[in-house]
């Protein structure tokens, strides 16, 4: 692993994930945005690369429990994990928090309107994620999953409708994009999930959840973004032209 200016965040994270503390720390995407250079990433944020480097280097020195090595994984299981694991969680949160902001926004509201947008926000992040990982469960990770007993000499796999694997890939990435946008606008309008001073219980289990949430996606989005479409873009290719 070289920590250089012009490693690629995404494939950092791939390699140990104890590096996404350090890029959170700093705003720095890892996920959505995550094919980009440490370099191109502190330029953006004026962020000294210098610096980064030192905190990424302190925490590997730091920390010995690297973690679960995702990378190296076989793809049937990561697709099914990813599915299992993070699915199911959004599925689940987004039941719970949406009877919550709509409590916070009837009584909150007035004295904070900012609270209507986020609750916008996280509506129509639940409609899209929820249409977005039924594409997963239904297209993109079954044929992954053929790709992959392909490889192990189980099966011939044939292309898919939408023609190579990187055509959905492409618009699942597009669609994480998107997620991540909607979520770093409602960090802006909770100031990174902060509760006022004064806050109701209900207040701040709601933010706490939000951010949870927005946590949890942020990695779901790596597994995908970062691990699994580039290795199944990878054994498709392999298999065309072996």
């Amino acid at each position: 692993m070289s920590l250089t200016k012009q490693a690629i965040i995404g494939e950092l994270v791939a390699q140990d994930y104890r590096f996404a503390t350090v890029f959170q720390k700093n705003k720095i995407d890892f996920c959505c945005q995550g094919n980009r250079t440490i370099e191109e990433a502190c330029d953006k944020k004026n962020v000294s690369s210098e610096a980064l480097l030192n905190e990424l280097a302190e925490a590997v020195q730091t920390n010995n429990g690297s973690g679960t090595d995702f990378n190296s994984w076989p793809l049937d299981l990561l697709a099914t994990y990813i599915e299992k694991k993070h699915h199911t969680y959004v599925e689940k949160r987004i039941t719970e928090i949406k009877p919550l902001l709509a409590k916070i926004v009837k009584v909150h509201g007035a004295e904070h309107p900012e609270l209507l947008e986020v609750e916008e926000l996280f509506i129509g992040s639940a409609g899209e994620l929820t249409a977005h990982m039924k594409k997963e469960e239904f297209v993109l990770f079954p044929f992954v999953k053929k790709l992959v007993a392909a490889s192990e000499g189980n099966s011939e796999v044939a292309p898919g409708h939408f023609g190579t694997v990187a055509n959905p890939v492409a618009m699942m990435m597009e669609e994480h994009a998107a997620e991540g946008e909607r979520f770093r606008k409602i960090a802006e309008l909770t100031n990174d999930y902060t509760p006022p001073v004064g806050a109701c219980t209900t207040y701040m289990v709601t933010f706490a959840l939000l951010k949870e949430f927005e946590q949890d996606l942020h990695l779901h989005i790596h597994l995908e973004n970062n691990i699994l479409f580039p290795k199944a873009i990878e054994l498709e290719k392999s298999l065309i032209y072996a």
